[in-house]
């Protein structure tokens, strides 16, 4: 891991989403850095994932908030889920136009009832809680790739069809297709590193940790599809033993229960880094696909794990 910068008394892990290597690695790490020191001039760990993962959802040269992945219809959409040790959480999912979606996860979390929102009425409930709603989630870049693809009009078996023949399952994830966070094979065979920045974060302050994730999904999914990232245990989790947060092969991830799995290993008293390799070795071993992990216990000791070619991440001294 890179240092970021010193926190308060903070502690803070972040990650770039696990894939192949970035074109412009010491730039995208200047702004994982600059994530993690947000996160460790807040006061509390809910405020400090949030506050890391708010700026890499801005950041097109991640996979969340504005320059997110494009879904079949022709609509980035974003989702996200946060947790507390306590066992606070919650989610927000398939949302058009929301780049905060961390922010949207933090109101279901503490203004209501419910674990996750998502969807059109997530984009109604972030309007009133004051997340801006609106926002053109398209990047150069973003548009430039869509320009290239060729989905159907109208129709939802098309749409059907279309993704069948475009969409990567896991097992064309493990040879380097696209997941939520890993990377997708052009035509030429190349890889592409633009689908591989999912991002997320952990936070301690010694007393109480708190986990958060945030995606732009994958590119070429039906539209609507939600993943494995506002999926408790999926994409996030975190109990009084510490949080993690993942990125990759979005369904395997979800049906796997990665971020959990993680966190178990913690409660049985695996030390961070262990817990972390312990749960991608199972992962490599149990499904198709790319995956990464950070992991960080209730007294601030941080660890990483991932399968794929590289996976970029900081944290707080």
């Amino acid at each position: 891991m890179t240092p970021g910068a010193t926190g308060t008394g903070m502690h803070v892990v972040a990650h770039g989403g696990a894939g192949s290597p970035a074109d412009e690695p010491a730039d995208r790490q200047a702004v994982l850095d600059e994530a993690v020191a947000c996160g460790a001039e807040q006061t509390d760990p809910v405020a400090a994932v949030c506050a890391a993962v708010r700026v890499l959802e801005v950041d097109p040269q991640f996979n969340a908030g504005v320059g997110g992945a494009v879904q079949s219809d022709g609509v980035p959409r974003t989702d996200a889920g946060l947790m507390t040790d306590n066992g606070a959480v919650g989610a927000a999912g398939a949302m058009p136009g929301v780049a905060h979606a961390v922010d949207v996860a933090r109101a279901v979390m503490e203004r209501t009832p419910h674990v996750l929102l998502a969807g059109e009425r997530a984009v109604d409930f972030a309007d009133a809680v004051g997340v801006e709603t609106g926002v053109d989630l398209w990047s150069d870049s973003t548009r430039e790739r869509w320009g290239d693809d060729e989905p159907p009009e109208v129709g939802t078996e098309p749409h059907l069809q279309w993704v069948r023949e475009n969409f990567a399952g896991d097992e064309s994830e493990a040879d380097g297709d696209p997941g939520d966070g890993t990377d997708e094979s052009d035509d030429d065979g190349t890889l592409d590193a633009r689908d591989h920045d999912t991002v997320g974060a952990v936070a301690t302050d010694g007393e109480t940790v708190a986990a958060a994730t945030s995606t732009g999904g994958r590119w070429r999914a039906l539209a609507g599809r939600v993943g494995d990232v506002p999926q408790v245990g999926g994409g996030f989790y975190a109990s009084e033993a510490g949080g993690a947060s993942a990125t990759g092969a979005g369904e395997a991830i979800a049906r796997e229960g990665l971020a959990r799995r993680a966190v178990t290993l913690l409660d049985q008293g695996a030390a961070p880094d262990r817990a972390a390799d312990i749960a991608i070795a199972e992962f490599d071993n149990a499904a198709d696909g790319d995956a990464g992990l950070i992991v960080m216990g209730g007294d601030g000791e941080a660890g990483e794990a991932y399968n794929s070619p590289a996976m970029q991440t900081s944290r707080s001294p």
